[in-house]
């Protein structure tokens, strides 16, 4: 009996188990241990600032969030999407790497060699502040079009049927979203990568490059765990024209329709005031989640996974008969 084919299962759900574990110790992930305790301890601020009468540990964790089954398909997507990377996008970040030598020898090719090359620490703070506003900005326009376009929102929408929020709901998305956010992330990288290098006459080492965003790690520190959660913290309204805050995210996730396509800045807001798609924390008291009449459709992992699909074809058929019924 050849086994091999078991072999490579078993290692591929131990490499899937042990990649999704990694998220709580790898510093560039959201829900690293580190980040959660920060979240925590803002969380604590919003708790006494709000005059909550439980105990801090119930208004933490309600059963009602994190036992609910949108909560129960939220960890079900998080871990078939570590499956997901390990098959089909981690054998591709090399990709990123092509791209920059590709963009640094095309600029070579035009401009020939800078008369002025930048230094690393030139390099490390320029490089820091051009990735992170064009990523956050391209970030913004994606999620723009996930929106706008309906073919994109069918798969979009799996991340927005979470009735309830918790930090693992930031993983909640369909295996077509991840892959096309891992493509524009892979682009950008390349790109800037490969800009700097040039700049910089290869003074870094590319490998560096994956490692530099001091901006990033400011983000997941300062409570980035807490846009997918129950917990409203609000900024100041003037820091809520440049940041998005937790709580406005959490708006962006509202079922009401005013919310409907507002608050899509990843990291910063000015895209969303500069767009018109803006809305402050302070306009709002209490959001309830989910998308409305269609949250009973995407109350399994199955369901989100197949209904992306199944909806188009749905809809295409249903417009076939209407047809075939005005002409009879």
């Amino acid at each position: 009996m050849n086994i091999d084919w078991i072999k490579e299962a078993y290692y591929l759900i131990e490499a899937t188990i042990s990649l999704s574990l990694s998220y709580f110790i790898n510093t560039e992930k959201r829900i690293h241990i580190l980040y959660l305790i920060t979240s925590m301890i803002l969380a604590y601020y919003v708790y006494k600032s709000s005059n909550i009468k439980t105990s801090f540990l119930k208004y933490l964790f309600p059963k009602k969030v994190w036992m609910s089954q949108s909560a129960f398909v939220d960890y079900s997507l998080f871990c078939f999407n570590s499956l997901i990377k390990i098959v089909m996008i981690g054998p591709y970040i090399i990709v990123g790497f092509y791209i920059a030598f590709y963009t640094n020898e095309l600029l070579l090719e035009i401009f020939g060699f800078p008369n002025y090359s930048l230094g690393v620490t030139q390099t490390i703070i320029l490089y820091t502040i051009t990735l992170t506003i064009i990523g956050d900005f391209l970030s913004y326009i994606v999620h723009l079009l996930m929106h706008r376009i309906p073919f994109l929102w069918e798969f979009h929408k799996i991340h927005h049927s979470a009735t309830s929020l918790n930090p693992i709901t930031q993983y909640r998305i369909h295996p077509i979203e991840l892959i096309i956010n891992n493509i524009r992330s892979i682009i950008i990288f390349g790109l800037v990568t490969g800009f700097f290098d040039y700049l910089s006459s290869h003074s870094i080492d590319k490998l560096l490059f994956l490692g530099v965003n001091v901006f990033h790690f400011a983000f997941l520190l300062f409570g980035a765990n807490l846009r997918h959660s129950h917990v409203k913290l609000r900024y100041p309204k003037y820091l809520e024209f440049i940041f998005i805050s937790p709580f406005q995210h959490q708006i962006h996730h509202s079922s009401n329709p005013r919310h409907f396509n507002k608050n899509m800045g990843s990291k910063l807001a000015i895209w969303d005031y500069l767009f018109g798609t803006l809305v402050l924390s302070a306009s709002t008291s209490k959001v309830n989640f989910g998308i409305p009449k269609e949250n009973l459709n995407y109350n399994s992992f199955l369901s989100n996974l197949i209904n992306p699909f199944l909806n188009p074809i749905n809809k295409m058929s249903k417009y076939l008969r209407s047809i075939i019924k005005e002409k009879k």
